[in-house]
């Protein structure tokens, strides 16, 4: 993982204009396998709400039933009025029943069934057994009149998730990654264990699930960003695709012990137990020696080298003194302040716009589709299960193409795809013998999403520097989070009033967001900026229509050889 030989320091630590301390991932990086087992956590611990917040199929309870020998569709045909879905079919509704005592009923080919003679549902309801035996709307009765209690708790996690990405994006860059770690990994077990107990009570289940939502993001940048800043060029995209790939996998296992469990309770408490072993082990993540070197803290960066040498069997023999000398004349003493630092310039405001807005493009996409597979017809889980398992493939294409055609084209063509896929969508998705073609079009848009999320994720930490990094990264959360509270609104829509409502919007985002995206430099074979002045003058002098080009052997060492 270090390799700390001294006569070895230029080359192995410290690339172009006084880069900090970096190692080179192997195939068997513990570090790499460290970040898988993160995001699974995280991804057990964020996603298990939104499988638990289902709304199984259900109608009114209406007593008599066990008088007759009627059966249950016989008994609903007589007993409930029907109502249009979202595809203008006709459907048994959920939330009325004839008013009438059906007890007493003599003559059942008789009687005043008008839509007059209509009310609300007067004795509960009940519910589709076939997937879940409880969720936390069943067991609540979050339907009818609550139908929108779903939707407000999952658009106060975003909102909280953006205060989050504010405070702990901020407090990383000024008090360090490790500390946000600790702080977020906390408040994730917290919220989500009061939360399972505070279901009865409304108002208290939104707060503690808001408070999950406030630490997520902290939770899962933190030991990423920790790992961008003690990798190689070579390898930033390697630790974006590990982390990547165990959101996906935690993801595509959640669903099946849900399957399997069928209870909400038991599956929120064993979720939690990853995020509940890595809170026990926090004091083994190491800080990043590259932010504690922008913060002059040279003894403590040599104290976190010596335990990544530690776990990969090397020796570090650099001295605070030594380390200290090679920074010296370091031009990174500016005074920054907070978010208003990314629009010092307009190069930067113009990167830092469409970065932001890119990740827009990303998330409400992401969490709008999440959300509509627990609401499709078939196998919930299954649905689930197949939009998060064809994730990984697509971070596997995202890093063959980020890494051969760089971010910039991947992002861009990926979104205008996603474009073009949404527009069969919207033509057929009414009919619904054109089934198949909605759903390959949604699987499709899922993959290119999958995509992006990687190829943006690794560019948005490529592209701000050092002491601004964590910072820059929790904008884009901001703003994306900021318009990704329509998510679930967006899912209303798709799911109570117009199926084709959703690939509108998502349309319309994908367009101008794959325009926007040719508008921002390229970061691969780029050195990670530092300075604030290095982040103002990044890709200034890229051409618009150009690929990158893999720099020559010599040429690095050259550009290293001048630089000392």
């Amino acid at each position: 993982m270090l390799d700390v030989k001294q006569d070895d320091y230029v080359n192995q630590y410290l690339p172009v204009d006084d880069e900090i301390v970096c190692h080179e991932c192997e195939e068997d990086d513990p570090f790499q396998k460290i970040m898988e087992c993160v995001a699974a956590a995280v991804a057990l611990v964020y996603m298990n709400i939104i499988l638990v917040l289902a709304v199984p199929d259900h109608w009114c309870t209406v007593p008599g039933q066990e008088l007759t020998n009627y059966t249950l569709e016989e008994w609903r045909r007589i007993t409930l009025p029907t109502q249009k879905d979202n595809r203008g079919a006709s459907k048994f509704s959920s939330c009325e029943m004839y008013n009438a005592n059906f007890t007493e009923i003599i003559n059942w080919q008789h009687w005043n069934k008008t839509k007059g003679n209509v009310t609300e549902c007067q004795h509960g309801w009940t519910y589709d057994l076939t997937w879940y035996d409880s969720t936390i709307p069943s067991k609540e009765n979050w339907v009818c009149s609550k139908d929108l209690y779903v939707s407000n708790v999952l658009a106060v996690g975003r909102v909280t998730e953006l205060l989050g990405a504010f405070v702990l994006g901020q407090m990383g860059d000024i008090y360090g990654r490790r500390f946000v770690y600790y702080i977020s990994i906390t408040l994730c077990a917290l919220g989500r264990s009061f939360s399972i107990l505070a279901t009865n009570f409304y108002w208290i289940f939104l707060f503690f699930s808001g408070l999950t939502g406030f630490a997520v993001n902290g939770f899962f940048q933190s030991p990423q960003i920790i790992g961008m800043e003690i990798s190689r060029e070579q390898d930033r995209s390697k630790i974006a695709f590990y982390q990547s790939c165990g959101w996906s996998i935690g993801a595509s296992l959640l669903p099946f012990f849900y399957w399997w469990l069928r209870d909400w309770v038991i599956l929120m408490w064993l979720s939690m137990i990853p995020t509940a072993i890595l809170l026990i082990f926090y004091k083994y993540v190491i800080e990043s020696p590259r932010w504690l070197i922008s913060k002059h803290r040279y003894g403590e960066a040599i104290e976190q080298l010596k335990k990544i040498a530690k776990i990969n069997g090397r020796q570090v023999d650099l001295t605070e003194h030594e380390l200290a000398a090679m920074f010296f004349k370091r031009k990174d003493n500016e005074m920054t302040y907070g978010i208003a630092s990314l629009f010092s310039n307009w190069h930067q405001t113009r990167n830092t716009t469409i970065m932001s807005f890119s990740w827009c493009v990303v998330t409400i996409p992401y969490f709008t589709l999440v959300l509509l597979s627990t609401r499709m017809g078939g196998n919930p889980f299954i649905n689930f299960a197949i939009q998060s398992a064809l994730e990984i493939p697509a971070y596997t294409v995202g890093k063959y193409m980020g890494d051969t055609y760089g971010r910039r084209f991947t992002n861009s063509l990926a979104f205008l795809l996603s474009f073009v896929a949404c527009i069969p969508l919207v033509i057929y998705a009414s009919d619904i013998k054109y089934e198949i073609i909605m759903i390959g079009a949604s699987l499709f848009i899922k993959f290119l999403n999958g995509l992006t999320f990687y190829s943006v994720n690794l560019q948005c930490m490529e592209i701000y520097p050092t002491c601004m990094r964590q910072t820059g990264i929790a904008l884009g959360t901001i703003v994306s989070n900021s318009l990704g509270i329509i998510s679930p609104y967006i899912m209303y829509l798709g799911t109570n009033v117009d199926i084709r409502a959703p690939y509108y919007i998502l349309g319309t985002l994908f367009l101008v967001g794959g325009i926007g995206a040719l508008f921002l430099p390229e970061t691969l074979h780029k050195k990670l900026p530092d300075t604030m002045e290095d982040a103002r003058n990044f890709g200034k002098n890229d051409k618009f229509f150009s690929l990158p080009k893999t720099p020559s052997i010599k040429k690095h060492r050259r550009i290293l050889n001048k630089s000392y």
